[in-house]
């Protein structure tokens, strides 16, 4: 089965590391937020303020805002738009990533 960096014949550069709450997560150039958590294995990244219920990508366009996390200390950030830079260090998030 071919992946989908081979059915794009894409050829990005080389990969970087970012962090998520510490923990070290490879990344491609090009790449979002929510892009790079999931190619890493991860699907929810933030609860709601209520209920604590978990989110994570649910339309990838920037719609819905369920995507939130905070970047570089930066909250409410949708994970679905915000592309990765090396070293930039992610952070899942509670409520409104204005509680602790």
């Amino acid at each position: 089965m071919r992946t989908p960096l081979e059915l794009a014949d894409a050829h990005p550069g080389p990969a970087f590391t970012v962090t998520l709450d510490g923990r070290e997560i490879e990344a491609l150039p090009g790449r979002t937020v929510a892009a790079a958590l999931w190619a890493a294995g991860v699907t929810s990244w933030r609860s709601t303020r209520g209920e604590r219920r978990p989110r994570g990508v649910f339309c990838g366009i920037g719609v819905c805002f369920d995507c939130l996390v905070t970047v570089n200390d930066r909250p409410n950030q949708r994970a679905c738009l915000v592309p990765l830079h090396p070293g930039d260090v992610i952070r899942t998030q509670e409520g409104t990533g204005h509680d602790g």
